[in-house]
């Protein structure tokens, strides 16, 4: 609104300390209506967030193999068809032990190779059959958590290596300042360009971590159907055979 007063006031030729006055303003109206708004890209900031962010690449990049690679082992630990239990009671009350063996041999899952020891077990005392069992399901729950804690690791050093890339940045800007002098525009900048390798290091904790929390909950329900399916078969023993 001052510039186009300015622009539309009749003084052709100012001149004197006014004048000279005016044409600043003019000038200066002139350039803030020029300018355009600056725009920082992605990776601009990323490169300006220091040599930390190299640790951070990697630990983003392990976040997502260790989750994909444990995802694949748990979808497949957990592939059961919901009738295999049924199954399996048929092939025991009928006697064929031979056929139930088979049946949890052509089923890749962790819960057939916990039932399938305790088919290996049958004639023997019931408590020695659940033991068996039971400790086939602590080493195949043990395969199913392998490496899960390297994303609980992740979730926990990210942001710290996020913090201490923020730190040196600081610490690197205080000692520019005592050798050039202060600027604010130099503060400013150095401070929010600094700031990028905290805000990544707490993103990568904060998606190592929900994707842990993920994995912990599938395993939970493969665990819960192991569980369930162990005390059923513990029950299938209990029934007469049929001859």
């Amino acid at each position: 609104m001052v510039y186009s007063v300015l622009l539309s006031a009749q003084t052709p030729n100012p001149s004197g300390p006014i004048g000279d006055t005016v044409a600043r303003v003019m000038n200066t109206a002139s350039e803030l209506v020029a300018k355009e708004p600056e725009s920082i890209s992605l990776w601009y900031l990323l490169k300006e967030g220091g040599v930390l962010m190299i640790p951070l690449l990697i630990l983003s990049i392990l976040t997502v193999y260790f989750f994909i690679e444990r995802y694949l082992v748990i979808k497949n630990a957990g592939k059961t068809p919901d009738d295999f239990m049924f199954r399996v009671r048929e092939k025991i009350v009928e006697g064929n032990i031979a056929g139930a063996q088979s049946l949890c041999k052509n089923n890749n899952g962790a819960l057939p190779k916990m039932i399938i020891k305790g088919i290996s077990r049958i004639g023997k005392p019931i408590d020695h059959i659940e033991k068996s069992m039971e400790n086939a399901g602590k080493l195949e729950v043990y395969k199913m958590e392998k490496n899960l804690g390297v994303l609980s690791t992740i979730a926990g050093i990210a942001p710290m290596f996020g913090f201490l890339g923020t730190i040196a940045g600081m610490i690197i800007l205080f000692f520019n300042i005592q050798q050039l002098g202060f600027s604010i525009e130099n503060i400013a900048g150095g401070i929010y360009t600094k700031m990028v390798s905290s805000a990544v290091g707490l993103i990568i904790g904060l998606v190592a971590a929900v994707l842990h929390s993920i994995l912990d909950g599938r395993i939970n329900r493969v665990v819960n159907r192991m569980e369930t399916a162990s005390t059923e078969f513990l029950d299938i023993l209990h029934e007469p055979v049929v001859k």
